[in-house]
């Protein structure tokens, strides 16, 4: 069976057990705080789980896209090293919703397994919970009797808490757990070690293929246990293992999951992938399984950045880049050159990527030509390091004491660094490179830490200082992680836990409700308080929109909300305190105005949104977007940098709609029936079966949208764009103003052209006047620089007479008094032209901050070995605490530290006396 085959049968045999296949949900996850990316098939059935909202079917089935890469479940460092951890995972799954339980579960996986898919059963192992005496918890006997109608009890196996009893988290659902395991060693290894003792024993032919989780509790804050009201069955099959079982390979990777593109990259970089170990076969897997969670993850809407998910997208893509640069010896863009292997590959699966090939291709692209940039600034610099320890064996020294902002400490004789002749392995302790450095590669350049090994190895060190780079690593690890700690409490219940929560803020911003639960949580050393509401007009943050502000009446006593956020499907209120009476009743008010200006601003982006396609053309998608009080801000996919004109064209063509009063008409229908009407989805959305439509005249705007919106287009007012530039590759952003908002823009506008006209004398012709203040500003820069020019050839003349010949070198070394930098290198110039055999050294005070030149003739410097951009890195920067280079024969150095002018000159004569 290929591979899109063994999928389609999954779904096939589920969908004749009476479930409803759904589609996949987006790999990136939104409005969910404690997750980045789906990595489990139930994150999308949560709220089902939780009871915080009602499945609309009781059995699903589905592929899900997941990704697992950070948090508890990391796997990116194993992933091309062994054969069956991926980064992107598709994930097989059956749900039940308080339907169906073990019995079925079990048997219908049986059935599947065995009859479908014709596994032998010999070689199939089943595990179930042993029970947990410290937790109360007994075996799971109801489990393991259902297992023995359908395998012998010596394949039944025990399993602890840890492989056998699945959690959501430190809190929330959880249940015990059966897997199943296939042993696809050969026959004669099979009756040589008995399969059952290689069962979560990390045997790379001994592996899990599906789990079947029970949930039946709840853990608390407290670790104790709680019986849900529903039980739930939640299983998952890693798709890829199941391939490689059905497919007989020995690996993941020699599946048709992934050999289309293993050929791609074989043609691409000229090479054979062997099966091996090497390095060059991980370099494989790594391209192979990396291009699958960077390309998806992008198509559902999270680009590469530096921040959240987009960092870690951009540490999978850089790892890629990493791999095929070291060790396939690619030195160009190749990932980028796969997604139409992908895009082609799941098309009728997963069509979102094949929707986007072109967009996404681009952005990989972009991403790897700065990264590529960056790795080549990176060996730059460990070059640089290895040339300086060559020569100065305190070089790690400086190189830490000049970012932590202490060289005094660590100068020599004088503040004085001494070049010293040692040998290079001498230059570094031990002949390592020193964990400061490495880290430095690491967390500035992205060189990990075997790069880093080889490199070293590859120039005659034994390698790198391990343990302080691990420390420095798990030092920042612990700041980042104390950074984003919060401390969640239980919810404490109210009133009915199960109520319907509904949000009525469509149609009013005021209501009496009730508190239905609360909770406190503490955050960077701030405790606030999350109040869950029966009914609520608030709205939460959602689609770009901010949630609102606004307050709660209780006993006549207002309470500031601070924020409205969403988890979990809960419209959760964020206050800084709590009423002394939680049951009274709650008049929820929303603030108005702030609320009405936000509304503005989102109508305003489906018109943008609209216009840019106009102008632009139809490969305009919103990319993400912020809409609050103040402003709007809209991400889309261009490629260039909008002209003044197509700006002038959006905004004249928004103005119109906003002038023809257009009403604001908000539907709810089926999605497929929306979509059918040519209604837009922002990819990477999940959306539900019913969909509220926002239409903005039928032939001009259409679009899926949970937002607030007003009324009519005429309440707009005014559009105006305050700036276009670009967010990342192939994503460009206009932030404008509308409403009130833009009337206040308007107003700033005018009030600084005024102060203009005043500063200018007022004008009739204020552009004129700019354009002759301008005139006149040139002309008085060119007589200066006259002036200067003559100071110049003043002080060269002046110094001419100051010549010393040391060992037949003349030399000069004078403090000199000069404007800039760039004057005291035109000086050197001068003198160049007047001199043979040379040493010249200037330097100047300059607003209080060291300015250094140093000039040497050609001759002189390959007859006495000396080397300006050395002297001035080695010995002067130091003195002037500051930093410099330049060529062998001129080099230029700044610092903050004038003080030490005299010492600088001294310094570069006594390297001169020595010849």
């Amino acid at each position: 069976m290929t591979s899109a085959e063994i999928r389609q049968a999954f779904l096939d045999f589920f969908k004749s057990k009476g479930h409803e296949i759904v589609p996949s949900a987006p790999i990136v996850i939104k409005n969910d705080p404690t997750l980045m990316f789906t990595n489990a098939g139930m994150n999308q059935f949560k709220d089902y789980f939780l009871g915080n909202k009602q499945a609309p079917y009781k059995r699903v089935a589905d592929t899900q896209k997941c990704l697992r890469v950070s948090g508890k479940h990391n796997d990116l460092e194993e992933v091309g090293v062994d054969t069956y951890h991926h980064t992107m995972f598709e994930m097989l799954g059956n749900w039940s919703f308080g339907d169906y339980f073990k019995p079925e579960a079990i048997a219908w996986s049986w059935e599947l397994l065995t009859e479908v898919y014709k596994i032998d059963k010999d070689r199939l192992y089943v595990t179930v919970f042993e029970g947990d005496s410290t937790e109360g918890l007994p075996k799971d006997d109801e489990a393991f009797n259902e297992w023995k109608k359908h395998i012998t009890g010596e394949r039944i196996l025990m399993g602890n808490k840890k492989d056998n009893f699945w959690e959501m988290g430190d809190t929330g659902p959880c249940g015990p757990c059966t897997e199943i395991h296939y042993d696809g060693r050969s026959d004669a290894e099979r009756k040589a070690v008995d399969g059952k003792t290689l069962v979560n024993a990390d045997d790379p032919q001994v592996i899990e293929i599906w789990n079947n989780v029970f949930i039946q509790f709840n853990r608390l804050k407290d670790g104790s246990l709680e019986p849900l009201p529903q039980k739930h069955v939640d299983t998952g099959m890693g798709f890829e293992r199941l391939v490689r079982v059905l497919q007989g390979k020995p690996s993941n990777y020699d599946t048709d999951v992934f050999t289309g593109t293993i050929n791609a990259i074989e043609n691409i970089v000229n090479k054979k992938y062997d099966y091996s170990d090497s390095k060059e076969a991980v370099a494989f897997r790594v391209l192979s399984d990396h291009i699958r969670a960077i390309s998806f993850t992008i198509a559902d809407g999270q680009l590469p950045s530096n921040t959240g998910a987009g960092y870690v997208i951009r540490r999978i893509l850089r790892r890629a880049v990493r791999y095929y640069y070291s060790y396939l010896d690619y030195k160009q863009p190749l990932l980028f050159q796969l997604l139409p292997i992908i895009a082609n590959q799941f098309e009728h699966v997963f069509p979102e990527l094949k929707k986007q090939e072109d967009f996404v291709t681009k952005v990989i692209k972009e991403e790897e030509d700065a990264f590529l940039r960056t790795l080549e600034k990176g060996i730059a610099r460990f070059n640089a390091y290895l040339f300086s320890a060559k020569n100065y064996p305190d070089a790690e020294k400086l190189l830490v004491a000049d970012r932590e902002g202490s060289l005094d400490a660590v100068l020599g004789k004088d503040g004085i660094f001494q070049i010293n002749p040692d040998s290079f392995v001498e230059g570094l302790k031990d002949g390592l490179i020193s964990g400061e450095f490495a880290f430095e590669l690491y967390d500035t350049y992205g060189f990990p830490i075997d790069l880093t090994e080889l490199m070293a190895r590859e120039n005659g060190l034994k390698g790198i200082d391990t343990p302080k780079f691990i420390e420095l690593l798990q030092q920042q690890k612990s700041r980042s992680r104390a950074a984003t700690a919060i401390d969640t409490e239980d919810w404490v219940i109210v009133g009915d836990e199960f109520s319907q929560n509904e949000f009525i803020g469509y149609d009013s911003l005021e209501t009496k409700t009730k508190i239905v639960k609360y909770r406190k949580v503490k955050a960077k050393g701030k405790e606030q308080y999350q109040v869950v509401l029966e009914a609520t007009p608030f709205y939460a943050e959602s689609g770009g929109q901010v949630g609102d502000v606004g307050e709660l009446i209780i006993d006549n006593q207002p309470l500031k909300i601070v924020d409205t956020k969403k988890e979990n499907n809960l419209i959760i209120h964020f206050t800084d305190s709590l009423p002394a009476d939680i049951n009274e009743d709650v008049i929820a008010k929303v603030d108005v105005t702030k609320r009405k200006q936000t509304a503005v601003h989102h109508s305003a982006t489906h018109l943008l949104h609209a216009a840019l396609r106009q102008v632009l053309g139809a490969h305009v998608h919103q990319k993400g977007s912020l809409v609050n009080a103040e402003h709007l801000r809209f991400d889309f996919s261009h490629f260039a940098k909008m002209t003044d004109e197509e700006m002038a064209k959006v905004e004249a063509l928004v103005n119109e709609k906003i002038r023809e009063n257009i009403p604001v008409i908000i539907r709810e229908m089926p999605k497929d029936e929306a979509l059918k009407s040519g209604a837009m989805a922002l990819f990477g959305e999940k959306y539900g079966d019913i969909v509220r439509v926002v239409i903005i005249d039928p032939n001009y705007s259409v679009e899926l949208c949970g937002g607030t919106h007003v009324g009519a287009t005429g309440e707009l007012g005014f559009f105006k764009i305050k700036l276009e530039t670009s967010v990342a590759a192939g994503v460009r952003r206009i932030e404008a103003v509308a409403g009130k908002a833009a009337e206040t823009l308007i107003q700033q506008q005018f009030q600084q052209l005024a102060a203009v006209r005043e500063a200018l004398k007022n004008p009739k012709d204020v552009l004129k006047a700019i354009e002759t203040l301008n005139t006149e500003n040139a002309e008085q820069k060119k007589q200066i620089e006259s002036f200067e020019a003559k100071q110049l050839q003043s002080v060269k003349e002046a110094l001419l007479q100051k010549v010393q010949s040391i060992n037949g070198i003349n030399f000069i070394g004078e403090q000199v008094e000069v404007s800039n930098a760039d004057a005291l290198k035109k000086l050197c110039f001068e003198l160049k032209s007047e001199l043979t055999d040379y040493v010249v050294t200037l330097v100047s005070n300059i607003g209080g901050k060291a300015s250094v030149a140093i000039i040497i003739d050609d001759k002189i410097a390959a007859d006495k070995n000396l080397d300006a951009g050395k002297i001035i890195k080695q010995s002067i920067a130091p003195l002037i605490k500051g930093g410099g280079g330049g060529q062998k024969t001129l080099a230029t150095a700044g610092g903050q530290d004038a003080s030490n002018l005299d010492k600088v000159i001294e310094v570069v004569k006594g390297l001169v006396l020595i010849q």
